[in-house]
């Protein structure tokens, strides 16, 4: 019997969805710039695929799990290259909106002094469109739009040095949570989110619960009570925008 695969999923400590696992969002990320195939995570040959249309994951659809997860819900196969990069001038922020999946996802906001290390997965037309449904772009009621990042606003830098011309990422149509002083609350995991979200809040507690565990068991599937939650982010004057809704 042969040695185990060690670039399976598994073997990597990549396979946990967070659509199954709300609070491990937003999901375990490659260490390093691979191809997803299946269930595995392959070496790169190359960073740009012209072919592709790149876009800049800022939360779960940075994690092989979860795009495996996505991919698999509307039985679309094949190749998904995942490119570490540095992106100037967005931050990582928190959606103004509870999730079908039991999570407070993450959404970008408009930070020009700021440079973060995300990923750019390069994708092709089905895979494209299986992401742009999982985030309600082409939905009147959806979370998200997918906006352009031209170069000349958001430089993003790959591993070889290269810059590309630009690149999607998702906005939230909502806005942003903000940190109390017109700040966009930064998305640093899942849990200590939802602790801070709980602390701050009595109605959000009357309604999801004391505990981050509560919390994703009631609005897991709950689209009532996740429209509820959205609702009270603003209610409460937690929203802002996020700076990059001119690039819808």
């Amino acid at each position: 019997m042969g040695a185990p695969d060690p670039r399976t999923l598994e073997a990597l400590g990549l396979a946990e969805a967070p659509r199954d696992h709300p609070l491990s969002y937003p999901g375990a990320w490659p260490e390093e710039s691979g191809l997803l195939d299946g269930d595995r995570l392959l070496p790169l040959t190359r960073l740009v695929h012209e072919d592709r249309v790149p876009v800049v994951a800022v939360g779960s659809n940075a994690c092989p799990g979860q795009l495996r997860h996505k991919m698999a819900e509307f039985e679309v196969s094949g190749t998904i290259p995942m490119v570490k990069a540095r992106v100037a001038g967005i931050g990582v922020g928190v959606s103004a909106h509870v999730s079908l999946m039991g999570y407070v996802s993450a959404s970008p906001f408009h930070a020009p002094s700021a440079v973060s290390e995300l990923f750019v997965t390069w994708l092709d037309s089905d895979q494209l469109d299986v992401i742009d449904r999982s985030e309600g772009v082409s939905s009147a009621t959806g979370a998200y739009d997918r906006a352009w990042l031209p170069s000349s606003d958001i430089r993003i830098e790959l591993e070889s040095g290269e810059r590309l011309p630009g690149a999607y990422v998702y906005v939230n149509r909502r806005g942003v949570l903000h940190d109390g002083a017109a700040v966009p609350r930064a998305h640093l995991g899942e849990r200590a989110l939802l602790v801070s979200l709980l602390a701050e809040s009595p109605r959000l507690r009357e309604l999801f619960g004391r505990t981050p565990e509560e919390f994703c068991a009631r609005a897991r599937f709950d689209r009532a009570l996740c429209a509820r939650g959205t609702l009270l982010f603003a209610e409460e004057r937690l929203t802002m925008a996020s700076g990059l809704e001119g690039y819808v």
